[in-house]
């Protein structure tokens, strides 16, 4: 007579493997979860000291910077202060390894007046220089910026606003301007009698930058001395670096099922660095090829 009573027991390691769940091992888990955060630490580290994104949510840097634009600002730049890292909360006093700003810098500064809060704008005067507007005309030390026209052109002004607070068409004009050095750029003026067209002589500090928009009629900057002012060395963020993406505001970033009718695909990659002439020395390195 046959003993079939070791059959069971037989099929017992057979179903116990196939019972044994699809789900990950425990360690396993456990290494994705470490994967997972050295990535966040990695981001965190390169966003801290190397490039930082940010975003254009107005036109006062027009012609150069248009809303719905996204860019790198490269922290190493000038060196870091704690306004390099989130929140401002690195006990550094002034600024480490810090290196001299050039005119004509597009750059990200934490706002004197209102801690918390950044603006983008382009470097036009340097510690000692003297700063004034006279009827919509930018002079340093007493001589008159050159400019050259461009072009006149109708501006329609709600394609920038989504929330239709600005609407109907401007007038805008559209100037080369050249700053002490030769360092070219291009400009936006509505009028030469803005409120912000006619100033004082400004003399900037020691220490300290005088920043302008590069749409004049529309940017409050340093010509704004109770708003804005002169930017202290150590509230700069770090310099405009190149754009990596850019959409004409009626998609974010997130909202990939638009981009095919959003996306301005010609600005990727666009070098911030302005025009300057040859033999100048070129902003410090951050690893990319001249533009």
């Amino acid at each position: 007579m046959t003993d079939n009573t070791e059959a069971p027991e037989a099929q017992e390691p057979e179903q116990q493997e196939q019972k044994k769940p699809v789900l990950m091992e425990r360690g396993e888990v456990g290494e994705l979860a470490k994967t997972a955060l050295l990535a966040v630490v990695i981001a965190l580290i390169i966003r801290t000291f190397l490039f930082e994104p940010f975003n254009i949510p107005s036109t006062s840097m027009k012609p150069t910077l248009l809303v719905g634009d996204y860019l790198f600002v490269y922290k190493p730049a000038y060196g870091y202060s704690r306004y390099s890292f989130p929140f401002g909360i690195a006990p550094i006093e002034g600024r480490v390894w810090g290196k001299e700003p050039q005119r004509g810098d597009i750059m990200v500064f934490n706002l004197p007046r209102q801690n918390g809060i950044n603006l983008i704008k382009r470097l036009i005067g340097l510690p000692g220089d003297q700063i004034q507007m006279i009827n919509g005309r930018l002079y340093i030390n007493g001589e008159i910026v050159p400019r050259e026209f461009v072009r006149t052109f109708d501006e329609d002004k709600s394609k920038d606003d989504l929330e239709g607070r600005q609407n109907g068409i401007v007038k805008t004009t559209e100037y080369i301007e050249t700053l002490p050095g030769g360092i070219i750029h291009t400009i936006y003026e509505e009028t030469d009698d803005q409120p912000l067209d006619n100033t004082g002589i400004l003399t900037v500090p020691e220490g300290h930058y005088f920043m302008m928009g590069d749409n004049r009629d529309n940017s409050r900057d340093s010509r704004a001395q109770e708003e804005v002012g002169f930017v202290p060395f150590e509230n700069i963020v770090g310099r405009a670096d190149f754009l990596f993406f850019s959409t004409n505001h009626y998609a974010a970033l997130y909202e990939i099922w638009k981009w095919p009718w959003s996306i301005r695909y010609e600005r990727f990659f666009m070098d911030l660095d302005p025009v300057r002439p040859a033999g100048q020395p070129a902003p410090p390195s951050d690893g990319k090829s001249e533009g």
